[in-house]
């Protein structure tokens, strides 16, 4: 089954095409670009490269979030286009999953983190079992004092991922690593049998934007 996959959540921008297991083109970077302009003439590059027509396209995966609110939209609005338009299957994958399946660190509880500003982050909490990886805790939103005691209290081994986590890393009360999502890990983490509803899916976005957050007050 050949699919696109799309990350925009964050700085990093990701797009792949995979057929099976195989990769069959990528295209990563962790520059800070405008994923709006950049994203589908990436898509369109991928197609040339691998001589495929988006017609051959025959579903698409999408990072969900958390993360940047403009960054998912980008993302997910291209996705659901593309499917719509396509009549082909959507799938979604947690944005944090999706930068935990780019390493093979089995020794540890996996934490991929992205900056949230105002001293939190989104957080996740992921393993290995096998060779599949297991969310142990939902992805959440939460401050970083809150993050590094729970993960005192887990009694684990654990490592920190993410560009985000090398900024944070004075902060962050444990080891970090440097990583980028790479968006055809993704068809390791999704169902085929399991679409999501086009018309009805939605970024995770785990937490109000501050626009949103000012007009509450305001309403106060």
């Amino acid at each position: 089954m050949k699919l696109l996959h799309i990350d925009t959540s964050n700085q990093p921008l990701s797009v792949s095409i995979t057929d099976g297991d195989s990769v069959l083109a990528e295209f990563n970077s962790g520059m800070r670009i405008n994923h709006s302009i950049t994203l589908m003439s990436q898509v369109e590059s991928l197609l040339k490269y691998t001589g495929l027509t988006m017609k051959d396209i025959e579903g698409v995966t999408v990072a969900h979030g958390p993360g940047s609110y403009t960054g998912l939209r980008i993302g997910v609005t291209a996705a659901k286009t593309l499917a719509y338009t396509l009549d082909i299957p959507l799938y979604s994958v947690s944005s944090l999953a999706a930068l935990a399946a780019t390493v093979r660190m089995h020794e540890f509880l996996l934490i991929p983190v992205f900056d949230a500003r105002r001293n939190h982050v989104y957080a996740g909490m992921y393993r290995y079992k096998g060779v599949k990886l297991e969310m142990i805790e939902e992805d959440q939103y939460i401050s970083i004092d809150e993050l590094n005691e729970k993960l005192k209290q887990q009694h684990l081994p654990y490592i920190f991922l993410g560009m985000d986590a090398v900024k944070l890393e004075a902060s962050l009360k444990g080891p970090v690593f440097y990583c980028i999502p790479r968006s055809a890990e993704m068809r390791r983490l999704i169902d085929t049998n399991d679409p999501v509803n086009v018309h009805a899916f939605e970024p995770t976005y785990l937490r109000i934007s501050e626009a949103e957050r000012n007009w509450l007050s305001s309403q106060d």
